[in-house]
């Protein structure tokens, strides 16, 4: 089927200017540690507007956009994003992310994307950022544009983020993902990284292999979907092979599943040795397993699916190997660990078993742990490492980044709470997200930041089918331009 073209896909939607640039981040590729290429266009652009840019040491890009006429004595205002996106896919799709645009579709009031990620988060508060820089009519006092790099797979940008090359006093974060919602503080968290050596085996004589595929699952962003008790294809894999194992002399010779830290897993594979001629019991009992856990996991993801297909394999696990990585990943924590009590309908600490990939000569796998609580991050990174460490497995913490805490008293909560009540006659909600934001890293470096988050509903973030909702784009830049507006607005009451 011929696909339309971008442009076609976002004529009419308003407010125009965020569409076309959203359009442009959808046709330039951005994968983490990948960025160069849309930032050095971004550069490009502003610079032909005048606008004084500069990338800095980590590869984030700033650029700073003078005060509109009288407005010069405002405070100033970072508004910021990252450039890179979750680069998720289903197993049909051919996408190749380094080099195919992004194909969204409109349907029923959203933009989504259709077998792959769409890079709303963050491309959305990108297209709102650059969609300000590039407006002369909106009053407002300098403004500086910070746009990171490496967000999705550590946060390296704000992590390098020198001191000092901001001159802002107030920071508006458009990442996350509520609309109705200005968040206050987020979780921070750190990333386990299991790593262990093996001793290939001769297949057995007499053994025939097969490859079992999990896949069908939700998946989705691991902070703000870790409460949905959706399927993590990797555990769920693991406790089928523990199953199997009880009935035959299963050997494994590889395990796949998850390809990025912050997402749910939504497939994983096993390549496995069965005595010959246990074909027909095997693709029973994993009919079985599949009957099984779609009733367990009725109402959150029953698409689900179990298969077995004939493969090959010269070497497999050594079976001390395999007992030991079975038993780990099985014992394994992953999910919600604990509900915060200061803040109502939060998480407070989580982990994800994102990762996983062991053959014969080599088993690794990743854990992303989250927490409100630095101490409740730390705590369940060091139960994860003292698991593995029962079985001499190497088992490493690293990558931490605090978390942000809310101050309730933020004179720039306050204003935007104003502006939300006058906009829109309601109130927002305040609130404190399990995701990480860049926040809390942007704040070890400028620690007198007032700052504060917001941005459109999006559905699905990390994982394929990711959309947005529409009518929640315009209301944000609404906002956005009635907030700029209000920052050392005159005594007059200018709007």
């Amino acid at each position: 089927m011929t696909q339309a073209p971008l442009e076609a896909v976002f004529c009419g939607l308003e407010p125009t200017a965020v569409w076309a640039h959203f359009a442009t981040l959808c046709r330039i590729p951005r994968q983490s540690k990948a960025e160069g290429r849309l930032r050095d266009e971004l550069r490009q652009w502003a610079l032909a507007r005048g606008l004084v840019t500069r990338i800095d040491a980590a590869g984030n890009l700033v650029i700073r956009k003078p005060a509109s006429a009288g407005r010069e004595q405002a405070p100033a205002v970072v508004l910021q994003a990252h450039l890179d996106m979750v680069c998720q896919k289903t197993p049909e799709t051919s996408h190749d992310y380094s080099r195919d645009p992004i194909r969204p579709v409109r349907r029923d009031g959203w933009l989504l994307a259709e077998g792959t990620t769409l890079g709303a988060d963050n491309g959305i508060g990108v297209a709102l950022i650059l969609a300000v820089l590039e407006d002369a009519s909106l009053p407002h006092g300098p403004l500086e544009a910070l746009l990171t790099v490496d967000e999705e797979a550590g946060m390296g940008g704000a992590r390098g983020l020198q001191g000092g090359l901001l001159q802002g006093r107030l920071l508006l974060n458009l990442d996350t993902e509520e609309w109705g919602e200005l968040f206050l503080g987020c979780a921070g968290g750190l990333d386990v990284d299991v790593q262990r050596e093996g001793r290939p085996a001769p297949l057995p004589e007499g053994f025939e292999v097969w490859r079992i595929e999990l896949h069908g699952l939700r998946g989705g962003h691991s902070g703000v979907d870790i409460h949905a008790e959706r399927g993590n294809a990797i555990k769920l894999l693991v406790r089928v092979l523990r199953g199997l194992e009880r009935r035959w002399p299963l050997r494994l010779a590889e395990l796949g599943g998850g390809s990025a830290r912050n997402a749910l897993p939504r497939e994983a594979s096993a390549i496995v040795a069965l005595p010959a001629g246990q074909g027909d019991a095997l693709a029973a009992g994993l009919a079985a397993w599949q009957s099984l856990l779609r009733q367990e996991l009725c109402g959150v993801d029953e698409g689900l699916s179990i298969r077995c297909t004939p493969a090959a394999a010269r070497h497999l696990m050594s079976g001390a190997e395999q007992a030991i990585w079975l038993a780990s990943l099985h014992a394994a924590p992953h999910g919600v660990r604990r509900r915060s009590l200061k803040v109502p309908g939060v998480v407070e600490t989580s982990n994800n078993l994102g990762i996983v990939a062991l053959t014969p000569a080599h088993g690794a796998c990743h854990f992303m742990v989250r927490s409100l609580l630095d101490s409740g991050s730390s705590a369940l990174a060091d139960e994860i490492v003292s698991l593995f460490a029962l079985s001499g497995t190497t088992a490493e913490k690293g990558g931490h980044y605090p978390g942000w805490e809310p101050n309730p008293a933020s004179p720039l909560l306050a204003l935007c709470q104003s502006v939300y009540r006058r906009e829109y006659g309601a109130e927002a909600r305040v609130q404190v997200i399990h995701a990480g934001l860049e926040c809390g890293l942007i704040a070890a470096n400028y620690p007198d930041l007032d700052m504060l988050s917001f941005g459109p509903t999006i559905r699905g973030a990390h994982a394929p089918g990711e959309g947005v909702e529409i009518a929640t784009v315009g209301h944000a830049w609404k906002l956005l331009k009635a907030i700029l507006a209000a920052v050392g607005a005159p005594a007059s009451g200018e709007r």
